[in-house]
């Protein structure tokens, strides 16, 4: 008996094999508020799409495994013309608050009541319904809805990924008050593969409970529950860690390791985002290409990513093609000879050229004269010359007589006061020389001053302008001579650069500083310490960064809308399609308005760009459904981008998920939004059962026998 029990384990464990089977509970803890579970307004709320992704279905569905849109709901038939979409339900599909007394199934009216619901003028997500301009919906039967598009939109399907609603739960509600509906809101009614079951508030947290429906689709789900845990800050969700399976966006330290026990996995993944830099092309100043090109090569990405301990690098905001070859890496050299062409010099530039001005003026002519003199109210100059030039004893110097000296030379002298008709101010003057007529014979240019410590840095000026003079034309050894690149100005005159010393503001030739305008906002807390890290940048740069942080989001949302910034740093998210259309066609800049009513919400060019070429590859990247021609004209686009630099593109951040090592099966694939990691829900399991492999059983066993 004891040989026959162990035959039949032996066989058992080597003809089976380990699955998953359903059962437990999964309960994840995350940071935030909930709001109303409506998928028609979790724009902004990353918790509450968490939720209402299992709750909710749509039509389509973003696959992380193959990065495309498949079906979920729904079948799809696309028209050749690529203009009409037909969207057949699958059989067997009801709500959640399905019973067997009143079945309510998933219908056509279900999908025509959510779809045209959106396009409504008065419906109160202005963000979504934009999705649905110049979309025609038709119900065909009681299951196949048709869209037909004005003209082709390859990323069209992606809309059809929003989750279905049920007509009948808003019977007699308007239109525009759709997101007011907190009877649903809290207590959703959807055809995902998860029901809403329940949403207490506990002391430490808020708790929605999900339970497993079983649908007529592939794929079914292990986990019988899914709870969501939110807490109000992570140091809450850590003192209740011992409760919870996963845990949403774990914050990291200063090493950047995550802030998780030992006893949780962890897994790292970014989404289709960016951060950047924004150049506002409406700013005269930055209308200016060779500016905007110093500015992408004075910035150094790689130090900003390693303070805050990223590593995705981003240099394109097209973020499905190679990035490898991208030109402009941080080069401060290249930055600075970027700015050398430009009409912003370094003051020590335009002081010295001004100098050097001076020096050609004053080396030619009858009056020669040190160019600079230390004279004290009431003290005069001595100025002396030729009559030779003059012509005659009736000449003048700043309209005062000149005095024939007593030599056999010809030679005149001339006094020039410090207080009166004709006297030296303190500064620049110009002492003229004119002969018995008025008519100017030649002119210096003087710089006096009355203070002995200002004249002696005057005289280091002069010797340093000498030195430079005397390294251009190459008559002093190498070791000596001097370069732009080796002054600085300090206190308005020329020094020779210390190596710690900073880089003066730029300006331009009416002497207006070059100071630009960087908006942010305070949250997350990494923009504005990415900001001042670019100030520091810049300034390397000869720029002056003003940076503004309001302190509230409703200010910085208004600024960021009335364009009221010269640079902006903020993200985008490109989503699962890629897009790039609605951030850098010039169909979504802002319109310049007074009016706060015509302002557009819409409105995703951040950067106010504006070009026909981009226009132009955009729309037909748009249009086209064929991949090669998609990836040539993206390739175009991204050279087109270089050159016009709307931006400066930074990094996208990476994200961490942790779950605990009892809970199997975690895969996550490309996602498009955090929510996404549960449309792999379906692979994840607690628990494990046996099962016979195929063709086997235990009808197998004496043969089986027989043959050992």
């Amino acid at each position: 008996m004891g040989s026959l029990i162990v035959l039949l384990r032996l066989f058992y464990l080597t003809n089976t094999t380990l699955v998953p089977t359903t059962g437990g509970t999964y309960i994840e803890g995350s940071i935030g508020e909930l709001m109303p579970l409506n998928p028609w307004f979790i724009v902004t709320n990353d918790v509450n799409r968490d939720v209402v992704s299992l709750i909710f279905s749509g039509l389509l569905k973003y696959d992380p495994d193959t990065q495309q849109i498949e079906e979920d709901l729904a079948s799809m038939k696309i028209s050749s013309d690529g203009l009409r979409y037909t969207l057949r339900l699958k059989e067997d599909l009801f709500w959640h608050d399905t019973t067997e007394e009143d079945p309510h199934p998933v219908t056509a009216d279900d999908v025509f009541f959510t779809f045209t619901s959106v396009q409504d003028p008065q419906f109160p997500n202005s963000l979504l319904r934009q999705n649905f301009r110049g979309v025609h919906i038709e119900k065909l039967d009681d299951i196949a809805v048709q869209f037909t598009l004005d003209e082709p939109y390859a990323f069209f399907p992606s809309n059809l990924t929003l989750g279905i609603l049920p007509a009948r739960s808003f019977e007699g509600v308007p239109i525009e008050r759709m997101d007011q509906t907190l009877d649903f809101g809290f207590h959703p009614i959807g055809a995902g593969p998860y029901a809403f079951k329940g949403l207490v508030q506990t002391e430490l947290s808020t708790e929605v409970t999900l339970e497993r429906f079983l649908r007529p689709l592939p794929s079914q789900f292990h986990l019988e529950r899914v709870v969501f845990r939110i807490f109000p800050d992570y140091t809450t969700l850590l003192s209740d860690l011992r409760n919870l399976h996963g845990v949403r966006l774990v914050p990291r330290n200063d090493e950047g390791d995550p802030l998780i026990p030992q006893r949780f996995r962890s897994v790292m993944y970014t989404l289709p985002q960016y951060v950047a830099l924004f150049l506002n092309h409406d700013k005269t100043i930055m209308q200016d290409n060779t500016l905007r090109l110093a500015l992408q090569l004075g910035t150094n990405k790689q130090e900003i990513v390693d303070e805050l301990n990223e590593s995705l690098i981003v240099d394109t905001p097209l973020l499905e093609i190679d990035m490898e070859d991208w030109r402009y890496q941080y080069d401060l050299t290249a930055a600075q000879g970027a700015l050398f062409t430009s009409e912003w010099n370094l003051p020590e530039k335009v002081r010295l050229q001004r100098l050097l001005e001076i020096n050609e003026a004053n080396a030619v002519g009858e009056l020669q004269m040190d160019p600079i003199a230390y004279l004290e109210t009431g003290a005069s100059l001595t100025v002396t010359g030729s009559l030779v030039a003059v012509g005659s004893t009736g000449a003048t110097v700043n309209g005062l007589p000149i005095m024939l000296m007593e030599t056999d030379t010809g030679a005149w002298v001339a006094q020039i006061p410090t207080e009166g008709s004709g006297a030296l101010a303190i500064g620049f003057n110009v002492v003229r020389l004119a002969d018995d007529q008025g008519n100017a014979v030649d002119s210096f240019y003087l710089w006096r001053t009355d203070d002995w410590g200002t004249f002696r840095k005057a005289s280091h000026e002069q010797e340093l302008l000498q030195r430079f003079i005397a390294s251009r034309d190459e008559t002093i050894p190498t070791e000596e001579q001097l370069a732009v690149s080796d002054l600085s100005l300090s206190e308005g005159m020329l020094r020779e650069r210390k190596e710690d010393a900073p880089v003066n503001v730029r300006v331009n030739d009416a002497g207006e500083p070059l100071s630009v305008r960087l908006l942010t906002s305070a949250s997350p807390p990494q923009y504005p310490q990415i900001a001042e890290m670019v100030k520091a940048q810049w300034s390397k740069l000869g720029i002056d960064v003003q940076v503004e942080v309001p302190e509230t989001r409703a200010a910085f949302e208004e600024s960021m809308l009335r364009r009221d910034y010269d640079i902006l740093l903020f993200g985008q998210s490109l989503l699962d399609n890629l897009d790039s259309y609605p951030y850098w066609h010039s169909s979504g800049k802002q319109k310049q308005t007074d009016n706060r009513n015509e302002l557009l919400l819409d409105a995703y060019n951040l950067s106010q760009y504006s070009s026909l070429e981009s226009d132009v590859l955009l729309e037909y990247i748009r249009r086209t459904r064929n991949p090669d021609e998609r990836q040539r004209s993206l390739q175009e686009l991204r050279d087109v981008l270089k050159e016009d630099v709307p931006a400066v593109f930074l990094y996208s951040p990476v994200y961490t998920f942790a779950y605990n090592k009892n809970l199997r099966g975690v895969t996550l694939g490309d996602l498009s939004m955090h929510s996404d990691r549960f449309l792999t829900l379906r692979h994840w399991f607690f628990k494990e059962e046996r099962v016979f492999r195929p063709g086997k059983g235990w009808i197998k066993f004496f043969p089986w026998l027989l043959g050992i």
